[in-house]
């Protein structure tokens, strides 16, 4: 089995790079690649981990015809064209809990330096002055710091500043009041927020929503003398506006570790300020984070690749590892129903409808939703998980999903339905927890196993049909694994599915159908 190579770039560290070979995978390492390089050896590579130097783009991923995963080592993903990936079928996951620590400790270092004037003092010093009174700094004990984010980061501040003796405002759309009970901060508006907090510090991502989200409006609301703290992304601070509420007083301080362009312009008018201090993106730059950052990629990759667990994909929902082990069965279960009803709807699927019954329902399924699709796009090149909603919603597909809670005679039940050329539906679960059955075919009761070739013939209820079809395949030498009869009532039509050890070509397929009693035959391959 030829090896899974990956490109490592930006220094990644010797840790990651050992965990990925101890797991058999061929690694390369590299220093910061331009562009143009990447073009060029991308197409033999299955993985390519980036800190933020090495930018991404859609070329280069439309390039990489092995590509499977972008890791990106660290959070941000302003370097990693996220939408062409999607498009691409390639999985982006990055590693958010590794440098948790650091950004936060690096947070309240920052918080503590514009307090005191600590950068400030240090330069005079060393410059011969000794200027006590014009360095006079506030106590942080006792002050509001507002946090902007509750993320990892952000609670992780949180939890610092309180045992600094500070109050804790909050904001966060995503996040509610029960889910912050142990961090002891008040959630408010960020209008209240921006109004109350002599200290204000932002941990959020750099989206179109948060771009330039701490502007001139943001900066009006704010108290008489507050100050700004930005460890997270560049762009979120809309830094010509900073740089005129610094210079005409309102702001007392800032201190920002992040810019709209790294590095800082020679030019840029924030260096010329006295009551700003300025570090090179030095949030997650200590021994340790970077060390649990690519152990934590590492380590992802390594399982998505042997253990098919996916986690902090940026382009996937993330299940909770209880929920993955309940659906993992499931997940191949949803797959086989989708490609099953594809075939047997012959032509595009216009609509589908995807039924949960039974104990699953009390999961998250929308990654169970995304193995059905799967199946049932499978005849499109380069189709998975990470694409396929993408490609349903390009190709008009009209989805619908519902749950019921009772399976009826099963502990779980998936029901897909479609309509195509034909309108087709078809059931699954798993027996005795681990072995796939197929459990309907349009509401007719079969018992068949989804893999292998399937033959499906619709036909009377009348004696000779299994032994018409026996005798044809028998000829030529086919074998038989398994068969199942179902029907509605004694004499009515009825369905026969049988699970074949071989291919069979389409004169065979005429040979059987020729038989009076039997409508049409279709042969499925799964």
């Amino acid at each position: 089995m030829e090896k899974i190579q990956v490109l490592v770039t930006d220094g990644f560290e010797k840790e990651g790079v050992d965990i990925l070979r101890g797991a058999g995978f061929q690694v390369t390492e590299s220093s910061s690649l331009p562009v143009e390089t990447l073009l060029e050896i991308i197409p033999k590579y299955d993985v390519l981990v980036v800190r933020s130097a090495t930018k991404v783009p859609a070329e280069v991923i439309q390039k990489g015809e092995r590509l499977k995963i972008i890791g990106r080592a660290g959070v941000g993903l302003d370097n990693i064209d996220v939408s062409a990936a999607t498009a691409s079928g390639v999985i982006v996951m990055n590693a958010p809990e590794g440098n948790t620590i650091s950004a936060a400790e690096h947070t309240i270092g920052l918080l503590l330096a514009i307090a005191r004037n600590i950068p400030q003092a240090n330069n005079s010093v060393k410059s011969g002055l000794w200027e006590k009174k014009r360095f006079m700094g506030t106590e942080l004990y006792g002050k509001t710091l507002g946090v902007i984010g509750l993320g990892r980061i952000g609670r992780r501040v949180a939890n610092l500043a309180r045992g600094l003796g500070m109050k804790v405002l909050a904001h966060d759309p995503f996040v509610g009041q029960e889910a912050v009970k142990e961090t002891e901060v008040s959630l408010v508006s960020l209008e209240g927020l921006l109004r109350q907090s002599d200290f204000i510090t932002l941990h959020l991502p750099l989206t179109e929503k948060t771009r330039g989200l701490i502007g001139e409006k943001a900066f009006a609301l704010m108290k008489e003398g507050a100050s700004l703290i930005n460890v997270a992304r560049g762009g979120i601070v809309d830094e010509q506006a900073l740089y005129q509420f610094l210079s005409q007083g309102k702001l007392r301080a800032a201190a920002l570790d992040v810019f709209e362009k790294e590095p800082l312009p020679a030019d840029s008018p924030l260096r010329n300020l006295e009551n700003i201090i300025l570090t090179p993106h030095l949030g997650a730059s200590t021994h340790e984070a970077q060390v649990n950052v690519a152990r934590d990629l590492a380590s992802q990759i390594v399982d998505a690749f042997t253990r098919k667990i996916i986690r902090n994909a940026v382009n996937l929902p993330t299940l909770d590892q209880s929920s993955l082990e309940k659906l993992r069965g499931y997940l191949s279960v949803g797959e086989h129903l989708g490609c099953l009803v594809r075939q047997l709807a012959e032509g595009p699927i216009k609509s589908a409808c995807i039924e949960y019954s039974g104990e699953i329902t009390n999961y998250d399924l929308s990654f169970l939703r995304l193995y059905v699709l799967k199946g049932l796009f499978s005849d499109q090149p380069r189709v998975n998980v990470v694409n396929v909603s993408l490609l349903a919603k390009e190709q008009g597909l009209a989805l619908s999903e519902r749950r019921v809670s009772s399976a009826g005679e099963f502990l779980n039940l998936i029901t897909v339905e479609v309509k195509g050329k034909k309108k087709v539906q078809a059931a699954g679960t798993l027996i005795q927890s681990r072995e796939e059955r197929i459990v309907q075919i349009d509401y007719y009761s079969v018992e068949a196993t989804p893999q292998g070739v399937l033959l499906v013939c619709y036909n009377d209820d009348r004696p000779g049909i299994m032994g018409h079809i026996g005798t044809v395949l028998g000829k030529k030498g086919v074998n038989i694994a398994s068969m199942t009869l179902g029907r509605k009532r004694k004499g009515g039509t009825a369905i026969t599915v049988l699970n074949l050890d071989e291919e069979i070509g389409e004169d065979v397929l005429r040979e059987i159908e020729a038989f009076p009693a039997i409508h049409s035959v279709k042969l499925v391959r799964l």
